[in-house]
């Protein structure tokens, strides 16, 4: 049956409110539409995700379809050549004015947010390029070994090596928080916001399967699909539980290890998630900030004496960041010291947004990795070592 993609997308956006995210409208119409290809779903997710990509040019079109057609030749001539948009254009209608009030906002992130976003992979331990071979359209980052650049069009969850467990969908940022947690095989740890269990899934391969992996989150329906998603990946060595955030902890287990990908911002999303610029208000980067300091007083205590706390947020402003890092070591300083990372192949700390990713230099205890980095998500990572 061929569906008219662009009267699909028309619908979607229709649905779309601070209320309902796009990926929830997406969903929810797709949903009601029987025999739709791939290809279909694809086209019609990326003309939405492009509408709120170009909002702001957009507002002098009449008529969502009008405007559709204006978002798709603008964007078009901004993939081809990026400097058909003048940046002055882009400080001005690519973001919310308040974010540079949180964050620091360069030409080079701005630039980044237009384009299209890139699908990333993660292959088993060690099976990367044997993987890429498999897939054809898929290249090895040179930064993760087991970190795949997906090029091509097929249905990867229809393929033979996703239902074998041989890779999970995962931005290349997202890996490198669980590579910064460097867990190992018959250790204890706990990923206190798993969500549906990307990160999980992750340390338990580099945990080799052996061990004990808690895995938490406050909303059941998420532990669900994280356990079809682990019975997939033949993880076998985690438990799950539910967990509100507060001060009654689901376990009274001390862990060499815990990480705790708070709820933030997701202003580090915004290439993925453009909608998600236009609902976003300040007070919520200053609520989540709170919420992001008492997740991790509430988990400190169940960390071992010589054991791991990693905190991860998908955003970059200064309040869900360096502000978080300031108040824990203002309140445990006498009980943890900065964990110093190590590097990751030329994985550069402390980037600002300008510099390159690559270059070579010294380990250190937070890393900014900003979008136009890595061609991911935007992520911060801070670590500490309890005392012993």
């Amino acid at each position: 049956m061929i569906h008219d993609v662009q009267a699909i997308a028309a619908e979607v956006i229709r649905k779309t409110g601070k209320d309902k995210p796009a990926d929830a409208a997406l969903r929810e119409v797709l949903k009601q539409i029987k025999d739709m290809a791939p290809f279909d779903a694809t086209e019609i997710a990326k003309t939405v995700f492009l509408y709120y990509r170009w909002h702001v040019w957009l507002r002098e079109e009449r008529g969502v379809e009008n405007k559709m057609r204006f978002d798709i030749r603008l964007n078009e001539r901004f993939q081809a050549n990026s400097a058909s948009v003048p940046l002055a254009e882009l400080r001005a209608n690519a973001v919310p004015a308040w974010t540079a009030e949180e964050m620091e906002v360069t030409d080079e992130w701005l630039l980044s947010l237009q384009r299209e976003p890139k699908l990333w992979l993660r292959a088993k331990r060690g099976t990367g390029a044997a993987l890429a071979r498999t897939l054809f359209a898929a290249d090895v980052s040179p930064l993760l070994p087991d970190a795949l650049l997906y090029r091509g069009e097929e249905d990867l969850f229809k393929t033979p090596e996703f239902h074998a467990g041989e890779f999970e969908i995962q931005d290349i940022a997202s890996q490198v928080v669980g590579l910064l947690c460097a867990p190992n095989p018959g250790e204890t740890w706990w990923d206190t916001c798993a969500g549906e269990g990307g990160k999980t899934l992750h340390l338990s391969d580099l945990m080799e399967n052996k061990g004990m992996l808690w895995a938490s989150d406050r909303a059941e329906w998420r532990l669900t699909k994280l356990k079809r998603r682990a019975g997939r990946a033949k993880v076998f060595n985690y438990r799950s539980a539910s967990w509100d955030g507060g001060a009654k902890l689901p376990t009274k287990t001390k862990f060499d290890g815990v990480l705790v990908d708070a709820p933030c911002s997701g202003i580090g999303t915004w290439q993925r998630n453009p909608q998600a610029r236009w609902t976003m208000v300040p007070n919520d980067v200053r609520e989540l900030s709170v919420i992001q300091k008492r997740l991790l007083a509430n988990v400190a205590p169940s960390v071992k004496p010589g054991g791991k706390l990693i905190f991860s947020v998908c955003t970059l402003t200064r309040a869900e960041s360096t502000e978080v890092v300031a108040d824990f070591n203002a309140k445990f300083g006498a009980e943890f010291e900065p964990l110093v990372f190590p590097e990751i192949l030329g994985h550069q700390s402390e980037l600002a947004p300008s510099q390159a990713y690559g270059a070579t230099s010294t380990a250190a205890p937070t890393h900014f990795i900003w979008p136009q980095a890595l061609n991911g998500n935007g992520m911060f990572i801070a670590g500490w070592r309890k005392k012993k």
